[in-house]
């Protein structure tokens, strides 16, 4: 029986350690840095980095790493051994303060939309010891941020960290207007984890999850999703085995694995941890996925964290449950009991209502991913439209500001801002919303949109940085006031009418939404290009360079390397497309035609009056969709080649999207045709039931 509290955090060197391991002044001064921002000494830091790799090596550790985010959306680590040479041969471990503060990996190897040359590869990366380290393998990983030797970030670790100190300076102006003098404002982040589990083995026997994580072909098995015996259902017995030791291995790594259960599509399951600190939270997402694939592995199984892996079947998101709290414990967006706390948490809800209208561009941006565009508005999660849900009681209650009316219920008498009690509003009190992309769930917004493999840091990002934006626009108007009640009256009801139209309660995914966001004004961005041909408007730059999250140069290399990247992944999947065809596909149709071409002669050979009609008719449709996909497959290569000949990201990023992907989808429907009429023993690869059902 594994003893879970005796297991938790026991390979992270977390403050329990740090408090056990270090002298008194060495901790208060740690402390110090981890609570309030406070520069890390170098003196200290080598005490610190002692007791660490003490701490490493009786857990086995040999190397240590800075661990990284860099703008791939997965992390990078290089192992250096503890090892130190002697005059006398010998070896001693040692590890300095300088070491663990700052490290030096090569900076022009990674994504940096063109702000690093090759022969400009110096880059740093640098300590946050606000994330603890840990051990992995013979490892120990030092959370760390990145940035080029010219000062860039190039990560999404020191944006979020610029984010976090944004919004809590910010909101911490608007908590003092209230009387509040707290020290510290953090967001906290639960992301809900998405997934599928498949077969080692007959994941190995397809070329297009190796190479992109998801089927480019797949004739819709026999049964799908419509029997809905799939979600919550009895955990089959190796998926049991595999989230047992998943749950065992995140534990050690002090990441708080809560919930698990069976998803909507077959052969799909959902993680839950419970929420933690944003840049925490963060680094254990993706900590989190990297366990998930390895553990899978040692179970004979492939995690895949594609947002679409299989057609016709719900894709995979991440739920990005956001709230705002202070070091005091208060959640910010806790409707409360107390007419005080009622305003405060009318003024922030309002700030969020008018972060997210102004900045819809912005949030869609966030969440935009080759995968990601298959997913958003399929009928199984959010539309491509940012809009956001109140539940009922909320939704009554901003109603009555919007129109001017005094608001009551059976519970309350009828409330004006800040003077009468608004009702208390219990976590759970209204239905939840699937289909919206910025739900209200009683505490806190669950940002449904993100997809399963997407680094969270950065939506979150956006999350902070607009929202803090906001507040601060608040806080200065409010900070001027004369009549300080007065004139949160008049914010709050000025703002909730100006944004109303992104509030949105209904069915995301009826048809008569799209065409009433169009009248709002409301954003409809489909694709990763049309989301990214905002992001450089001068209102974005404006927010980000005064908020000091990104500078302009950090946000023209970020839209750079996000379009790079969806060319880059449409790219592999053509080739891979292609490669199916000529290799797979084709080769198998030949092969089973010659074999129902032989079986019709033979059975000629013996009885002449035979008709072979069902043989005829066979060869006749399978000769002439070979001969289809082979023309479309050309067609494709040749509309591939001409995009890779465009110049310019944007350029060659929408000639993706508008005439490659839609050539992808009519090619793939023709082999997809095909495959359901291959013999058994004829298949290319394995097919949807085998994928979808065999585990």
């Amino acid at each position: 029986m594994t003893n879970v509290p005796e297991l938790f955090g026991s390979m992270v060197f977390n403050q329990k350690v740090m408090k056990d391991r270090l002298p008194k002044e060495t901790f208060k001064s740690l402390k110090k840095t981890l609570d309030d921002g406070a520069p890390l000494e170098l003196e200290v830091a080598n005490v610190v980095a002692h007791a660490m790799k003490e701490w490493a090596i009786e857990k086995g550790a040999t190397h240590y790493a800075h661990w990284f985010q860099p703008l791939t959306g997965i992390t990078a680590e290089k192992h250096d051994s503890f090892i130190t040479p002697q005059d006398d041969g010998t070896v001693i471990m040692t590890f300095s303060g300088k070491e663990l503060v700052k490290g030096e990996p090569d900076a022009s190897s990674f994504p940096n939309g063109g702000h690093r040359a090759t022969f400009e590869a110096r880059g740093y990366t640098v300590w946050d010891p606000t994330s603890y380290p840990f051990i992995k393998e013979h490892t120990l990983c030092i959370p760390t941020a990145f940035c080029s030797y010219t000062g860039e970030a190039l990560d999404k670790k020191t944006p979020l960290l610029r984010s976090m100190e944004c919004l809590d300076e910010q909101a911490k102006r608007i908590l003092k207007l209230f009387g509040k003098d707290v020290k510290h404002v953090a967001t906290t982040v639960g992301p809900e984890q998405e997934y599928f589990i498949v077969d080692h083995d007959l994941w190995a026997q397809r070329k297009d999850l190796r190479m992109t994580g998801r089927t480019l072909f797949g004739a819709k098995p026999s049964k799908g999703q419509e029997m809905d015996d799939q979600y919550f259902a009895a955990l089959n017995p190796r998926i049991v085995k595999y989230m047992e030791d998943l749950n065992e291995t995140l534990w050690k790594y002090g990441i708080l694995s809560k919930t698990e259960h069976n998803e909507v599509a077959p052969a799909q399951h959902e993680m839950a941890p419970i929420f933690s600190t944003t840049n925490l939270s963060v680094d254990q997402n993706q900590l989190t996925m990297e366990v998930m694939k390895k553990v899978a592995k040692r179970h004979g199984l492939e995690c895949l964290l594609h947002e679409k892996p299989f057609a016709g079947v719900n894709g995979s998101g991440k739920h990005n449950n956001w709230s705002m709290s202070t070091n005091e414990g208060e959640n910010l967006l806790e409707p409360g009991k107390t007419p005080e706390s009622n305003a405060q948490f009318l003024l922030f809800l309002t700030a969020i209502l008018k972060a997210v209208d102004e900045n819809q561009d912005l949030l869609r941006a966030s969440v935009a991913s080759a995968g990601n565009d298959h997913r958003l508005g399929a009928n199984e999660a959010p539309p491509a439209i940012i809009s956001v849900y109140l539940g009922d009681e909320l939704h009554k209650v901003l109603e009555s500001i919007y129109e001017g009316k005094a608001y009551s219920n059976d519970k309350t008498s009828k409330m004006t801002i800040g003077v009468d009690v608004l009702p208390p509003i219990p976590k759970d009190s209204t239905d939840r919303n699937r289909t919206s992309p910025f739900a209200f769930t009683g505490n806190k917004f669950e940002f449904r949109s993100c997809g399963s493999s997407l680094s969270i840091a950065g939506p979150n990002t956006i999350l902070n940085g607009i929202v803090g934006y906001t507040l601060k626009a608040f806080a200065d108007e409010l900070e001027k006031a004369t009549n300080l009640e007065d004139a949160l009256n008049k914010l709050i009801e000025r703002e909730v009418k100006a944004h109303w139209r992104i509030v949105f309660n209904g069915n995301g995914y009826d048809e008569s939404w799209r065409k009433e966001a169009a009248k709002r004004g409301l954003l409809e961005l489909k694709t990763t290009p049309d989301a990214m041909e905002h992001y450089l408007d001068e209102k974005n730059v404006k927010l980000f360079t005064e908020t000091g999250i990104y500078t302009k140069e950090e946000m023209e290399s970020h839209f750079e390397v996000k379009l790079e990247k969806y060319s880059q992944v449409l790219n592999i999947e053509v080739e891979t497309m292609l490669e199916m065809i000529n290799k797979d596909i084709l080769p198998a149709a030949f092969k089973y035609l010659n074999n129902v071409a032989e079986t019709a002669n033979k059975v000629k050979s013996v009885y002449s009056k035979a008709k072979c009609t069902a043989e005829t008719r066979l060869i006749e449709k399978l000769d002439g969709l070979a001969d289809e996909l082979a023309v479309k497959a050309e067609e494709l290569a040749e509309t591939h080649l001409k995009v890779k000949q465009l110049e310019g990201a944007m350029k060659v990023a929408k000639a993706y999207a508008e005439k490659v992907l839609p050539l992808m989808a009519e090619t793939r429907a023709v082999a997809d045709e095909i495959e359901p009429l291959l013999g058994e023993g004829f298949k290319p690869y394995p097919c949807y039931e085998d994928l979808l059902y065999r585990v």
